[in-house]
């Protein structure tokens, strides 16, 4: 089929899963999202409902697992053709970018990606007229779709908001900020996610070199300390690699690493563990001193609050695996104990079910692609930040 013929019969097929995605099967689903997405006085506009909605049908997960697109897939009457069901399915590959207008080619228009430092050719199922709102050099914040997967064109979906070039600083510091939360948006593009792992493992050697080994118990003060000697020093070998003395001061402006803070809860902890492992960069544990003891001295378990800690490590999602198996690495020989007190399993073993406790417990954790916990920029979202 031509581009054309895609874009009509996508349009066609995206009017169907709409209708099906606000059918009475999903009502209370869909206005659940749609609460979320409206701000602190219960307000929504139009353009963020549209954004919601699509967000529901293409990637909510529902109580089965499945997503609405899903569904839709599935129990679409007559079936779809597998050419039809291989294009709906692609519509899961969202991409939510902060775009650089580059030019016009035909029907479609060229959009830098700013955070993936990737160019995509986009086509709107409205055809030129879908894009009345923008020019060459002007920005984008918006999602696109692949149109199939046997093409190289993309797809608008949902709603987008048009920027003039005078909002290049807020496009750019809203890619950063989207970088810097979310990292996982550079598997896209494999010589940014590659330059981050080297970043990342010239840090983890800096912090090494600073404290002498990847894993140090402190007090909070102490931690907090040397988190921000840390940083002061990545900070300071930031700018001496930038080229002009105006982006050196500008950089200058940004807050310093003196003024991070822990959490309080952080602080008032009897200490904190700082980790720097190879794949997911530098973390910090509250009270790690006290499970170390715990598996330095199994004795110490008769004191239940410690073991109240440690389920605390195992059942908190936020906290990695990564810290139990620091813990047992630190204390092999004790960790069958440790784990057969906590469980009351009196026939655990860490070699044979450590594994599968760790996977059963945090399950969100192994389903996760390993990324590096630091982001890089690409050039132009680079110059655009200068």
């Amino acid at each position: 089929m031509s581009i054309d013929d895609l874009l009509e019969r996508a349009a066609e097929l995206k009017s169907e899963l709409v209708a099906f995605g606000q059918g009475p099967r999903f009502a209370r689903r869909l206005d659940t999202v749609l609460f979320e997405a409206a701000d602190d006085d219960g307000f929504l506009d139009e353009g963020t409902a549209i954004l919601a909605m699509d967000y529901f049908m293409l990637q909510r997960r529902l109580s089965d697992g499945r997503t609405v697109l899903e569904r839709f897939v599935a129990g679409r009457r007559p079936p779809l053709s597998d050419d039809e069901r291989e294009m709906l399915l692609g519509w899961h590959d969202v991409i939510e970018g902060c775009f650089e207008v580059r030019r016009f080619d035909g029907d479609a228009v060229l959009l830098h990606n700013l955070i993936d430092d990737l160019v995509y050719r986009v086509y709107s199922n409205m055809g030129r007229k879908g894009f009345a709102k923008i020019r060459a050099g002007t920005f984008v914040v918006g999602r696109i779709v692949p149109l199939h997967p046997a093409t190289d064109a993309w797809m608008v979906t949902g709603t987008y908001t048009p920027y003039p070039k005078s909002a290049r600083r807020q496009i750019a510091a809203a890619a950063a900020q989207q970088l810097t939360t979310h990292p996982e948006l550079l598997r896209r593009n494999p010589a940014m996610l590659q330059k981050a792992w080297e970043i990342q493992a010239e840090h983890r050697a800096d912090f090494i070199d600073q404290v002498g080994t990847d894993l140090i118990v402190l007090p909070p003060q102490e931690a907090q300390d040397t988190l921000r000697e840390h940083y002061r020093r990545q900070r300071e070998r930031a700018l001496a690699n930038l080229d002009t003395k105006t982006t050196k001061r500008k950089a200058k402006a940004s807050p310093p690493p003196e003024q991070l803070r822990l959490r309080e809860d952080m602080l008032t902890a009897d200490t904190i563990g700082l980790i720097y492992d190879e794949v997911e960069g530098l973390n910090h544990y509250r009270d790690f001193g006290r499970l170390d003891a715990l598996f330095a001295d199994p004795t110490l378990a008769r004191d239940r609050t410690r073991l109240t800690q440690l389920r605390e490590y195992l059942d908190d999602d936020s906290v990695s695996p990564l810290a139990i198996r620091w813990l047992v690495q630190r204390h092999p020989d004790n960790a069958d104990r440790v784990f057969r007190t906590l469980l009351r399993k009196p026939g655990f073993s860490w070699a044979r079910d450590g594994e599968d406790l760790l996977r059963r417990r945090k399950k969100t954790h192994f389903d996760r692609e390993p990324l590096p916990s630091i982001s890089t920029v690409g050039e132009r979202l680079a110059e655009l930040l200068q």
